[in-house]
């Protein structure tokens, strides 16, 4: 299994719409269950570093957009200029 430092190497440059793509042909694929044993886990194991990747990025994306204000977590709204 890859290590952290190979998983985000292996995403490096990745946009999030390339790497959700990649992980749903990933799904594509096992779901179809022709794949071998070592080309499965080796699919499971990418698909692993994508969904991580993926939601980092999301992650990201929710803490640029909103404010946490106490305990209330709000949208972010821009002023108006």
């Amino acid at each position: 299994m890859p290590n952290n430092a190979e998983a985000a190497s292996a995403t490096t440059g990745l946009s999030f719409e390339k790497a959700l793509e990649e992980l749903e042909s990933l799904v594509a694929k096992m779901e179809d269950g022709r794949l071998p044993l070592e080309e499965s886990l080796a699919a499971y194991q990418r698909g692993a570093a994508l969904i991580k990747f993926c939601e980092g990025k999301l992650t990201d994306a929710q803490a640029r957009i909103a404010i946490l204000e106490g305990d209330t977590l709000q949208d972010f709204k821009p002023e108006a200029k």
